[in-house]
């Protein structure tokens, strides 16, 4: 009997740390001795250049434009202690969907059965979160991932796009689509913020996986065109990321989320906003600010 292979989609909004977080993730996993692949779904193209010293590789799009028959193991290149990257890629500049490669690749990978011959533990698929639409949603519609995680802040863009995919989530899960297994909680340096993020996942009924802090050693990493985890492997931001790794490794059960309605998330962030407001201004103490 073949293994079961986890596939994971990841989303978050665009400079959220979406495929920062993705790659050192995939670094720990690989480190941890799992055999993973990493499946970049943003038409930016720049998913695993971490993994692969800074460089940039081809698409599956660029690639079927320029031969007729492409081999998957034409667009399978290895990064970091033996990851495979793959770029999905997208349409040339004002033509077509940005989604399409999503389609494209995942087909193309499938069909030359590509997850069994390299006898994966892992695929990680790192998915714009801005919209959840069209190739975007393909990996939650189609049930493609098992579990997925949405990479969010603070900030109430990145809540924002958290709750759209939620919305998303609601919607194919009568459909046979993956369900949503948490929420990575990034850039979390401040109290306050992991009060707003707790709050915001206690009103959707799911869970954050992990806080991962604001580090310069991810910006060293990644000037480098590395992840944390091989440029800075006993730092404490790779010690998070490991931990995400192993929670993630460890998670089994995932649920449909309880997105909340625009007007409400709108409403519930005016309120934070006060409060943040307040506290600024030393009317509330910081601990009382979650309180109100």
């Amino acid at each position: 009997m073949a293994k079961k292979i986890k596939q994971i989609a990841i989303y978050g909004k665009g400079g959220i740390g979406k495929s920062t977080t993705t790659s050192n993730i995939s670094a720990a996993l690989s480190v941890a001795g799992y055999k993973v692949m990493q499946f970049g779904c943003d038409p930016k193209s720049d998913s695993t250049n971490t993994l692969r010293g800074g460089e940039y590789i081809p698409t599956v799009l660029d690639t079927l434009r320029d031969k007729q028959i492409v081999r998957a193991h034409d667009v399978i290149f290895e990064g970091f202690n033996g990851i495979y990257c793959v770029e999905a890629g997208g349409p040339a500049p004002g033509v077509g969907c940005a989604g399409r490669g999503i389609i494209t690749s995942v087909s193309l990978l499938k069909q030359q059965k590509v997850f069994e011959e390299l006898d994966l533990d892992y695929v990680i698929y790192d998915v714009l979160g801005d919209v959840v639409c069209g190739g975007f949603a393909v990996p939650v519609r189609e049930g493609i991932a098992e579990h997925v995680f949405t990479v969010t802040s603070a900030d109430f863009m990145a809540i924002y796009a958290a709750n759209n995919l939620f919305k998303g989530i609601h919607k194919y899960s009568t459909e046979g689509g993956a369900l949503l297994g948490g929420v990575i909680a990034n850039s979390i340096n401040a109290p306050y913020a992991k009060e707003i993020v707790d709050d915001f996942v206690a009103r959707t009924h799911t869970q954050v996986m992990e806080y991962v802090p604001r580090s310069v050693s991810v910006t060293q990493a990644e000037l480098q065109g590395k992840t944390t985890i091989e440029a800075d492997p006993d730092s404490n931001q790779a010690k998070v990321y490991k931990s995400l790794a192993q929670k993630i490794i460890n998670h089994t059960e995932s649920k449909v989320p309880a997105p909340m309605e625009t007007g409400e998330l709108r409403q519930w962030a005016a309120e934070w906003g006060k409060q943040l407001v307040a506290l600024e201004s030393g009317l509330i103490a910081p601990a009382a600010a979650g309180n109100l």
